[in-house]
């Protein structure tokens, strides 16, 4: 079944107009709470062949990058919703059962993806709804096993939040269990940077 952002879209004000009434509390974080970046890298290569795709998503759009977004109660349930929303429309299907292709980044049209289409969908419906791509980062990450992984965040002024497939809650980075390796830049989605092998996570402090 193919998937449009017009469905997307509609099951989106479907799905908010039944939480209106009941509206997460948002967490303060501090500034430990942010991923820090260092030195570029080589970008994978499947955002590489993604953007011989579809040129036009991969080109800097914000005239003046917005590095973070106010994160008001009305987008941490934006940002919510879409992630639950894409995750229970896509069905998760390895590239080579998909595309007979070892790595390949595309929109889940039909339907089915991995973990890089859902990140790709999810960015491009947030897009849509009017947050700046500046602050939506395809991140590359290892899971527990030491797999590669692919997750968005967003950079909120609260710290910066992960929307994953496996997981179906919006959390802290550092309330992941992942190891963080490379993220987009806020001001080039081509350019990548590396994130070390041992971000420093904050203490946790029950609020």
């Amino acid at each position: 079944m193919a998937i449009s952002f017009q469905q997307l879209r509609f099951g989106f004000a479907i799905f908010t107009a039944l939480l209106c009434l009941s509206v997460p509390r948002v967490v303060a974080a501090e500034k430990t709470a942010y991923l820090e970046p260092g030195a570029s890298v080589l970008m994978p290569m499947g955002w590489a062949g993604f953007c011989s795709r579809y040129p036009g998503e991969c080109r800097q759009t914000d005239k003046k990058p917005i590095v973070e977004i106010a994160a008001t109660a009305a987008t941490i349930e934006l940002v919510q919703s879409m992630n639950k929303i894409v995750n229970e429309t896509i069905k998760s299907m390895t590239d080579y059962d998909h595309w007979h292709e070892i790595d390949r980044w595309d929109y889940a049209e039909d339907g089915y993806g991995d973990y890089e289409d859902y990140v790709l969908v999810k960015r491009r419906a947030l897009m849509a709804l009017g947050l700046p791509s500046s602050a939506l980062l395809v991140t590359i990450v290892r899971d527990e096993h030491l797999d590669g992984h692919a997750v968005l965040t967003v950079r909120t002024d609260r710290g910066d939040l992960i929307l994953d497939n496996v997981f179906p809650d919006v959390k802290l980075w550092f309330r992941t269990p992942y190891r963080f390796m490379k993220i987009q830049s806020a001001y080039d989605p081509n350019v990548w940077l590396g994130i070390g092998a041992s971000a420093a996570r904050p203490q946790l402090v029950s609020r």
